[in-house]
């Protein structure tokens, strides 16, 4: 598995080459086949869990001293990307393995991640991140989360909402408030798993896109657990959470990298196979510029998102503009294209008998979860380079 640590250039190794082949590969023969009918019963995908993790793909970037494959950012990427070329929902599975493990990765104590890191190399459970609420979303240091210390442990209650494979992951990192008069330094993150007494969840949001990956609220109704399983010190967990993010906004600019060029690659096909007037109508000027804009803002999107992943493996100083800038740059490339490949595909596009209307829906959400493109460019502005 890539696991360069000194790259210092963007583009990837042979051995990042090498992955994205054996990916590829997988995705198109175990995933591929069953997006569409994941999409239209809006099931969770376990063809691609149990390839994925069949593979060592479902959570690349654990530690190998934890049992993980020691993949660096730039390899993740890779692998997200390439599942989200044929299956949005799946590529959920290796993005939120990260995004939710981070912080134990980042933070955790010694006993903590070798806890829970060495279950998600195994595929024993995944991991889920739980930050927002209802009434704390853009505004995440607003939460309402209460964590009490009790002796030896730590009794949580409250709502989490949109929480991504909420109800399949077996392990959640929770963000509480355990000193409400300082607010987002009054915030710690704890580990909270799926089996704790008092965890319930919520019934599945019916979502425009990404319907294979279950979106629900965790309800936390006097969930007590060791204190052992606070991430970090406490009053950290707001800035372990921030930190987290600066990392894994690559991997949704991954995501909409791949739903990108999965719509590009099947318009490009498409094009040259639909005749009208007498020709393909790929030979028409109008649709050979519309598939070259596409193509020209599909690799801007992709070295800004390597360039971001390089640096994050790095961590660089400048991480935090260059990830939402990845991020929200990459996601409004993703709308834009599969978009335009709606129109080239005319009224087939409309329809689900083609993949392209899939893509436009599940690449819409790239542009509101892990911050809004409108946050993104208020924490770019704000860490201006």
């Amino acid at each position: 598995m890539a696991g360069n640590k000194d790259f210092d250039l963007y583009r990837p190794s042979e051995e990042h080459d090498e992955l994205r082949k054996v990916v590829r590969s997988l995705a198109e023969a175990k995933i591929a086949p069953f997006a569409a009918e994941v999409d239209e019963e809006g099931r969770f995908p376990q063809e691609a869990l149990d390839a994925l993790t069949a593979s060592d793909l479902h959570a690349v970037h654990v530690p190998e001293e934890f049992g993980g494959a020691g993949a660096d950012a730039l390899a993740t990427v890779i692998v997200i990307e390439e599942v989200a070329r044929v299956c949005a929902s799946s590529s959920l599975i290796p993005a939120v393995n990260k995004l939710g493990s981070l912080p134990v990765v980042l933070s955790g104590s010694d006993e903590l991640k070798k806890k829970y890191l060495g279950p998600l190399a195994k595929g024993e459970g995944m991991f889920s991140y739980c930050l927002s609420e209802p009434d704390a979303g853009s505004d995440a240091a607003g939460m309402k989360t209460r964590a009490v210390r009790d002796g030896d442990f730590w009794v949580l209650n409250g709502v989490k909402r949109w929480i991504t494979n909420a109800g399949v992951s077996e392990y959640y990192t929770v963000m509480a408030v355990t000193d409400p008069e300082k607010r987002s330094k009054g915030i710690s993150a704890f580990v909270v798993e799926k089996s704790d007494e008092g965890v319930s969840f919520g019934a599945p949001e019916k979502k425009l896109g990404i319907k294979g990956s279950p979106t629900r609220e965790v309800y936390l109704d006097n969930v007590r657990i060791p204190a052992d399983r606070m991430i970090g010190e406490e009053g950290t967990g707001f800035a372990t959470a921030m930190k987290t993010l600066d990392h894994t906004r690559i991997t949704i600019a991954a995501q909409a990298l791949g739903i990108a060029q999965g719509a590009l690659d099947y318009a490009k096909g498409y094009v040259q196979e639909r005749k009208q007037f007498g020709k393909p109508i790929a030979d028409f000027q109008g649709v050979q510029f519309m598939l070259a804009d596409m193509a020209m803002k599909i690799e801007a999107a992709r070295q800004l998102t390597y360039a971001a992943a390089a640096k994050s493996e790095r961590g660089d100083s400048d991480l935090t503009f260059q990830g939402a800038a990845a991020k929200c740059f990459a996601s409004d490339v993703a709308m834009e294209v599969t978009v335009d490949a709606v129109q080239l595909l005319g009224g087939y596009g409309y329809t689900r008998d083609y993949p392209v209307e899939r893509m436009m829906r599940d690449a819409k959400i790239t542009q509101i979860y892990e911050g809004t493109n409108q946050v993104q460019r208020i924490v770019m502005a704000r860490n201006l380079p």
